[in-house]
């Protein structure tokens, strides 16, 4: 597989199921925070479909490789991929640690709901109780991306303002929702970074 993409010799073994083959490609390219990471992430997932043995052959060596990156930020957003496929990398050596109180106190400074999270990550009800950190990032960054989204189509519904056109009473309320949208949005970015970042607010 000399020459051929990182990505693309990842899926190769992957359909051979040659689990060991594809992380010997990982191990032995350049990491870097495009291609590598994706061949990264593509074995996480493989790993999360699986079970006992066969999981752990996959698993540790991708931790191991993870663990031992260089780079804290490619190594930091390798775990918080993995975490999407219920694969979890870090064993508090990669993302700062957060107690229960911790999470509360970031969601009300930044005005996001946590109740959102306990929708889809199991949070405990002791404050002094350490929660998942690259889960609860996860589901921050894709409520983020949600509410973005939205916006963005309902903006595209507006005529441009540019172009003089009075808005309708219906469009005015697309547009108060496409704002509210946004700074849902902004909201959920800071709580994502916010428990990232190793610098407490």
């Amino acid at each position: 597989m000399l020459g051929a993409r990182v990505t693309d010799a990842v899926e190769y073994m992957q359909r051979r199921q040659e689990s060991k083959g594809a992380v010997r490609i990982v191990r032995r390219r350049q990491p870097d925070k495009f291609r590598w990471r994706d061949a990264v992430s593509k074995l996480s997932g493989a790993a999360g479909r699986m079970r006992g043995k066969e999981r752990m052959r996959i698993e540790e060596p991708v931790r191991e490789v993870v663990l031992d990156l260089s780079d804290n930020l490619l190594r930091r957003e390798c775990v918080i991929d993995a975490r999407r496929f219920n694969v979890d990398l870090d064993r508090g050596e990669v993302l700062p640690f957060h107690r229960m109180g911790d999470l509360r106190r970031y969601a009300f400074l930044v005005g996001a709901d946590v109740q959102i999270i306990e929708r889809y990550v199991e949070l405990p009800d002791d404050f002094f109780a350490p929660i998942d950190t690259a889960a609860c990032t996860v589901v921050s960054r894709a409520m983020a991306n949600h509410h973005r989204k939205r916006a963005q189509r309902a903006w595209l519904e507006i005529p441009d303002p540019d172009g003089g056109q009075r808005l309708s009473p219906h469009q005015r309320l697309i547009v108060a929702k496409a704002e509210e949208d946004a700074q849902t949005a902004k909201r959920w970015a800071a709580l994502a970074r916010t428990l990232v970042d190793d610098k407490k607010p």
